[in-house]
């Protein structure tokens, strides 16, 4: 299963979908705001520990440049990829 978000980590839609997430044993996709959760301890905070995907393209327009040990920074080419192979999708976030 995966989870799109891409709210950022201030507002209850993101957190609602992190949650989410973490109950569903599902991995995430993070885009547009969403990407500052890579920022911090944003994800921990919230309890998932599970693997994440930042698109790269947000994550530069942001200024953003570090990864956490489970994120990976993916292109748009991949997200479309992760999305046709996962049996669900739920977003947004």
């Amino acid at each position: 299963m995966l989870v799109i978000i891409r709210s950022a980590p201030d507002t209850p839609e993101g957190k609602r979908g992190v949650k989410l997430a973490r109950a569903m044993s599902a991995d995430i996709v993070l885009l547009q705001n969403g990407v500052y959760f890579i920022e911090g301890q944003a994800l921990e905070d919230l309890g998932f520990a599970g693997p994440a995907y930042v698109l790269e393209d947000d994550k530069r327009l942001r200024g953003l440049t570090a990864d956490g040990m489970n994120i990976k920074s993916i292109s748009y080419d991949s997200l479309v990829d992760f999305m046709a192979e996962s049996d669900k999708v739920i977003g947004m976030f």
